[in-house]
């Protein structure tokens, strides 16, 4: 096993952030500005501070130069070399036994006493749909006799989200108001906050160097353009969804508001968690070539366990801990991250540096393991029963949902991605 130490003492036996894991992230010390930084156990390495110890050179100078301004698109856009420099030198610097351990510690915050950023400027968000037991529960809600359309297995499924309102996790949700289904046949449409609020857990997809527009990205290429992870929570108003979604697909059901964990966990810090895909059903179609090569089908799927937690103003208030409500993992992707990049950029669609994909909502096939409340409550018809002696159909004012994510394999040291919260607060 990996058992390298690091004399940050907290470090050592993290629940997220070992040594092993390093993900970067824009982070505020008391009274400082946005800066970029390193998480080690529970504190944050100030990347700033540390470039100017002189204990950074060549490619890790590039790179930690490159995420100076408050934001890491400079970062993402070197790729993977000067990453993985900066990655390698970190690594040593933060090691047990390090001699320079003592010039590294006064560029250290204590990770509780400082607010956290998005990492990056988004020019683009789009959110897919590969989790590929949601779309059938979700489908099974409205055509139980055909709950995957044709398409689905042929070309990864997206649409053209809202980067305006991506925040950092903590941020309040307020709850949304809009256009609703008629409650009569022939009826108008209703208004007002809506009442079928839903969370979605799906994993964030940070791109890193772009393309010219007009040029695609070959498959066997597409990896290279990725810098990393992190948890994504697309909120969804369920209601306002059923009345919006025909012809065209999510809009104000979407928009409101979609959180992110705040720390990016690198392509790098991942390679040992990457596994193959799970082969297709007998009978589902071979991918177009462009979408097809057997490297990716070896290792480019990723194996993460995904939790959600749920937190009531109630459970609160008696000091209850906020209860498990889904547990499931990443394997459930019908498509790969690669193939993601690749579909996306076929038809010469440019992606740049700090553009955000969201997977799509990842469930299991099984109860437990479900990514929303639309599927735990079977659209509601079954309320969700808590230990608290509550219930939920969806979620209420004052309820927090936590995401959180861990990567655990033989012989290696578990990492995780740290938390993507959000509670809701009444509409106003």
């Amino acid at each position: 096993m990996n058992e390298q130490h690091s004399w940050v003492a907290s470090a050592n036996g993290h629940a997220d952030f070992p040594l092993q894991n390093l993900p970067l992230g824009i982070f505020s010390p008391p009274g400082g500005r946005p800066r970029a930084g390193v998480a080690i156990g529970d504190s944050i390495l100030d990347l700033e501070a540390l470039l100017a110890t002189g204990l950074l050179q060549g490619d890790a100078a590039t790179a930690a130069l490159a995420c100076e301004g408050g934001r890491l698109n400079g970062f993402f856009a070197l790729g993977r070399q000067p990453r993985l420099a900066l990655r390698e030198r970190l690594s040593v610097l933060l090691s047990e036994g390090n001699d320079s351990r003592a010039v590294v510690r006064d560029c250290l915050h204590l990770a509780s006493e400082c607010e956290m950023a998005l990492p990056a400027s988004i020019g683009d968000y789009t959110d897919f749909y590969v989790g590929i037991e949601h779309a059938k529960n979700v489908g099974k809600l409205f055509r139980p006799d055909n709950p995957l359309l044709p398409n689905y297995k042929y070309v990864p499924i997206g649409y053209h989200g809202r980067a305006s309102t991506v925040r950092p996790s903590g941020t309040p949700v307020r709850r949304p108001k809009g256009q609703t289904p008629p409650k009569e046949q022939g009826g108008g449409p209703g208004f007002g906050p809506c009442a079928r609020l839903d969370f979605e857990l799906e994993l964030g997809i940070w791109i890193g160097r772009g393309n010219a527009m007009g040029e695609s990205i070959p498959l066997d290429r597409a990896e290279e353009h990725v810098a990393g992870y992190c948890l994504l929570n697309d909120w969804s108003a369920r209601d306002i969804q059923a009345w919006e979604y025909q012809p065209l697909g999510p809009f104000l059901s979407k928009s409101f508001i979609t959180s992110l964990s705040p720390w990016v966990v690198t392509a790098e810090a991942l390679e040992p968690f990457r596994c193959a895909q799970a082969p297709r059903p007998e009978g589902d179609p071979q991918p177009l070539p462009y979408l097809w090569n057997a490297a990716d089908q070896a290792e480019g799927a990723l194996d993460i366990q995904l939790e959600v937690l749920l937190q009531t103003a109630h459970m609160r208030e008696q000091g209850l801990a906020a209860e498990r409500i889904s547990l499931s993992n990443t394997r459930s992707m019908y498509w790969t991250v690669a193939q993601l990049v690749a579909h996306h950029s076929v038809n010469g669609c440019q992606l740049q540096p700090g553009d955000l994909f969201g997977s799509g909502t990842l469930s299991g096939a099984a109860p437990g393991q479900f990514g929303s409340l639309l599927e735990i409550t079977e659209g509601g018809k079954q309320p969700l029963l808590l230990a608290s002696g509550e219930s939920r159909r969806f979620l209420e004012d004052g309820d927090e949902v936590i995401l959180r994510a861990r990567c655990v394999a033989p012989g290696q040291v578990s990492i995780g991605f740290g938390e993507c919260r959000g509670r809701i607060v009444a509409a106003s």
